[in-house]
């Protein structure tokens, strides 16, 4: 088994793994310190936090992409993060884990009950790729907005990148990151003497169960990690064609992972959806029953950040964030147009489609509520009013 993984795992899947931790990381990991800061954590508690996210991360990549041999890809929630930094004021750091375990505790019973798989079955994939393609527009966008703030960083990175579509494709963002990285160095915006290495260390802290919390944080933050995270994490999947992954299972994983690290500071955790999308296209690997590599390569990344979590702040702000920005638009392009091309293929999905895709990339959101839920939801209202029959 072990031949095996070393013969499917190349460059280009190591490259996607790195840059969907990268990403991940540097695109929220203030929000969660935010997050953990509106509760009152200290610098050590916040440190393990990041420990606890990143092994709970790292732990669920590694295992469901081995078991399943897919790219499943899984991340803290960020709009449940978000959600925390609002929330959390004036409630103490043990009544904010009491929540959290709350939290973790219906998403477990939701997975187990296999509910959220049935629900998911009867979105058609036209909807699910339009949803995924409008979450991923933003970042597609971000590349050109980039190279208006940073011509010479971003105009480097985007030759780069079409010399590299034309005569190394499969390693074109590992590239281009190499590329982005050296431009930065030498415009003198990579401060290496800013970091320090340390090791996390795990902060356990006892919950308390506040009803008024539980409902005011926990409910919440399930129900954010549901309609925000899940449901475009599995719109990821399928919309890649990894159709064969069981979705309870890994729901009910996370549920279990988030209760068992939640008093360390793993406040939930959820299947990925802008990260997935690195790690489950063509850029990743040539041969998608060898994408999983991606899966792997990204939770041993995550595992080494969770490790260093007093390191992790001050390693990716040490990236310009322009180069960040480019890298994750142009590691997603590929998912970008195949998302646009499966969700406008059947003529009587297209209007329906191109609604999911207009309100999820307007990032409109209602009552707590993301966009990928509101588009997802206007999507199915005009698949199923425009195809009844008369």
């Amino acid at each position: 088994m072990q031949r095996s993984l070393w013969a499917d795992t190349s460059l280009s899947s190591v490259s996607a793994g790195f840059v969907a931790v990268l990403v991940g990381f540097a695109s929220s990991v203030a929000i969660v310190l935010q997050a953990a800061a509106a509760a009152g954590a200290s610098e050590a508690e916040m440190v393990s936090w990041i420990g606890a996210l990143g092994l709970g991360m790292g732990i669920t990549c590694i295992a469901f992409s081995w078991y399943y041999r897919a790219p499943v890809i899984t991340a803290w929630s960020t709009p449940g993060a978000a959600l925390l930094a609002t929330s959390l004021t004036g409630v103490s750091m043990a009544e904010a884990i009491g929540a959290f375990l709350f939290s973790a505790v219906l998403t477990l019973l939701l997975g187990i009950s296999g509910a959220f798989e049935r629900v998911m079955s009867r979105v058609p994939l036209p909807i699910a790729s339009a949803m995924l393609a409008g979450i991923l527009l933003q970042f597609g966008l971000s590349v050109f907005t980039s190279l208006e703030a940073n011509p010479p960083l971003v105009g480097t990175m985007l030759l780069t990148y079409l010399a590299c579509r034309l005569w190394l494709p499969r390693y074109a963002i590992i590239v281009v990151l190499m590329t982005g990285f050296t431009v930065s160095w030498g415009q003198g915006q990579v401060q290496p003497d800013q970091l320090h290495w340390a090791l996390s260390k795990p902060v356990w802290v006892s919950p308390e169960f506040n009803p008024a919390v539980l409902i005011g944080v926990g409910l919440p933050l399930f129900i954010v990690t549901m309609t925000s995270q899940n449901i475009p994490g599995v719109a990821t999947l399928r919309a890649s064609g990894y159709q064969r992954v069981p979705i309870s299972p890994v729901i009910s994983g996370t549920g279990l992972t988030s209760l068992i690290l939640t008093p360390f500071g793993g406040f939930a955790f959820n299947l990925a959806a802008i990260s997935a999308a690195i790690c489950t296209g063509p850029d990743a690997h040539q041969d998608p029953e060898r994408r999983y590599t991606a899966g792997i390569a990204a939770g041993t990344f995550y595992l080494l950040a969770g490790l260093f979590g007093a390191s992790v702040v001050a390693l990716f702000s040490a990236f310009p964030q322009a180069m960040i920005a480019t890298v994750a638009g142009l590691a997603l392009i590929g998912t970008i147009g195949s998302s646009l091309a499966s969700a406008t293929a059947e003529v009587s999905s297209r209007e329906a489609a191109l609604v999911t895709f207009l309100i999820t990339a307007s990032g409109a959101s209602y009552f707590g509520i993301g966009t990928a839920f509101w588009g997802l939801a206007g999507g199915l209202i005009c698949h199923w009013l425009l195809n009844r029959k008369p």
